[in-house]
This record gives structure tokens, C-alpha cells and sequence, in this order.
């Protein structure tokens, strides 16, 4: 009985696998031999780097957006499957933040906190409420259009829809983080 690793194959196994498999090719590239490759140092920033990133992104004009207008962007390379799948709700919800009440720098600043305390965590997916708007007047949706401009300027974030009715419709966006 030939060990593997931490498994034992029986002579019949390896018969089996063999006869399974076929004759096989050796690999000239020795690039399989030396283990898994390192992973990419994370960026660290000071504490003033972070504030500076925020306060940048606070300081953009966002785009006014009417209460009842649907978002949905994907960032390149995701298929437009995981679109469809995210606006069906067919994410698992793990957290979720409410805007209610906060002026556009407040909600800013709660969502790249929130963003962020998400990331931490390895959430896969999130849902945002920021409201339709309504006391905003011919203003449109304020707070939701931030809330569209921050997510499309987010690189970890991987994709948005507006929420299914049942988990508050125009009012909310659902996001789905990237694992990277």
C-alpha cells in the first residue's frame, strides 16, 4: 500500500486510477513544485492617509438619482449571471445598514465605515438602505445617489442592484463584496 500525503491507496485503487485516467504528460514547468505562491502584501495606510481617502471621497459631486429609478452596476470581468443572482436574492444576507435620517457627508462617512467593518469580517453580501428620497423634493434622491457614486468608486465592491420589493424595493441596494 503506497501513502499519499495522509491517505493510504491500495494497489487496486492505483490500478484503477491509472487505467481511469490514461497515460499522462510529465510537466516541464517546475512552477508546481515549490508550493503555493505567496500572497500579495495588503496596503496599510496611516491613520491621516485614511481620513485624507474619505474626505476625498466625501468632497465629490454625486449624481442626483430619482427615488424610483432602479441601480444596478457590475464592475468588468463579473458576469452578468451574478447580476441576475443578486437581484433575485439568491446571496445570503450578512449584514445590513440603514441611512434613515443622515444628511450625504453622514451617510458617506457611515458606509465606508460600514464598507469597510464588512470587508473585515469576509461578508460576501450586504444590503444598504438609503430610502427613495421623498422629503427631498425636486432634489431627487440625494442619499441614494452617494450611495451609487461610493459603491461604483469601491473596488471591493463587485457588484449593486436595487433590492427586490420585499427587502425594500428602490429604497435599498443590495452589494455584493468581492473576496479579494
Amino acid at each position: 500500500m503506497k501513502r499519499i500525503a495522509h491517505y493510504e491507496v491500495s494497489a487496486e485503487d492505483s490500478e484503477l486510477f491509472r487505467k481511469t485516467v490514461g497515460p499522462v504528460k510529465p510537466l516541464r514547468d517546475d512552477r508546481f513544485l515549490h508550493g503555493p505562491r505567496r500572497r500579495a502584501g495588503r496596503a496599510r495606510f496611516t491613520k491621516a492617509g485614511r481620513l485624507a481617502a474619505i474626505q476625498e471621497s466625501l468632497s465629490r459631486i454625486d449624481p442626483l438619482v430619482a427615488g424610483s429609478e432602479a441601480l444596478s452596476h457590475r464592475r468588468p470581468g463579473v458576469p452578468e449571471s451574478v447580476l441576475r443572482k443578486l437581484r433575485r436574492g439568491e446571496y445570503g444576507l450578512d449584514d445590513e445598514l440603514d441611512l434613515h435620517g443622515l444628511n450625504v457627508a453622514q451617510a458617506k462617512h457611515a458606509l465606508h465605515d460600514f464598507l469597510a467593518a464588512a470587508l473585515a469580517r469576509h461578508a460576501l453580501c450586504v444590503r444598504i438602505i438609503h430610502g427613495k428620497g421623498l422629503r427631498s423634493g425636486a432634489r431627487g434622491s440625494v442619499i441614494k445617489g452617494a450611495v451609487d457614486a461610493v459603491l461604483r468608486q469601491t473596488a471591493a465592491v463587485a457588484a449593486h442592484v436595487s433590492a427586490g420589493r420585499g427587502d425594500g424595493g428602490t429604497g435599498a441596494v443590495l452589494v455584493l463584496l468581492s473576496r479579494h
